[in-house]
């Protein structure tokens, strides 16, 4: 299976998905009979001192089986938000993947050394998948070490996926238009492996299959 650990179409696909939603989704899928698995998040761009309220609001869905994984959730130097205020939001969604015992999604620009230093110090037990990875091998060897895994979409550094260990390489769609097939191919000929043999999307589909 072609498991999309991380993407914003809500299209039907021949393949598991595993959706994003945002605060304007969640209300409309939890309201509707629609099956699927979705993860949510307080993404680093829309954090404030006031989003305690959203976070309440996270810890309610987490008890219920739609929901999978926590995030999108992270760090990011680019946004206006201050770091502090990231940084004690995405504190307390660590929190939240520990206590629920589910992966967390991970958003990360320009912060890695604050993020290595959060994993380090809260030595975490759930899987932390970082999205939609670009970094050069350096980057990706620092994540790697630090126990995280990576996730790569269409534009990737073909050396950070040469050096990924297949059991913490992912695979995912985004909002990119090139269907997720594609993007595992295009990752396997940088393996020099085939498609099916990409399978810690598959894997960690499974173990939500069965903790459900």
């Amino acid at each position: 299976m072609f498991v999309d650990i991380h993407t914003h179409n809500q299209t039907s696909s021949a393949f598991p998905m595993i959706i994003n939603l945002n605060i304007e989704d969640v209300q409309r899928i939890f309201d509707s009979e629609v099956k699927g698995m979705y993860y949510y998040g307080l993404h680093p761009w829309y954090v404030n001192e006031n989003s305690e309220k959203e976070i309440l609001c996270l810890e309610n869905l987490l008890s219920k089986d739609k929901i999978v994984c926590v995030g999108e959730c992270g760090l990011d130097k680019n946004c206006k938000v201050s770091l502090p205020i990231q940084n004690e939001l995405f504190r307390k969604q660590i929190e939240l993947s520990e206590k629920y015992h589910k992966p967390l999604i991970i958003h990360c620009v320009g912060c890695f050394n604050e993020l290595f230093d959060l994993r380090y110090e809260l030595n975490p037990k759930q899987l932390w998948i970082i999205h939609g990875f670009r970094g050069k091998p350096e980057l990706a060897s620092q994540a790697l070490k630090s126990g995280c895994a990576l996730s790569f979409g269409e534009h990737f550094n073909e050396a950070s996926v040469r050096l990924t260990p297949i059991e913490r390489l992912f695979v995912e769609t985004d909002e990119s238009n090139i269907s997720i097939e594609k993007i595992y191919s295009n990752i396997a000929n940088i393996k020099n492996c085939s498609p099916e043999q990409l399978t810690a999307g598959e894997n960690l589909f499974r173990q939500i299959i069965v903790e459900r």
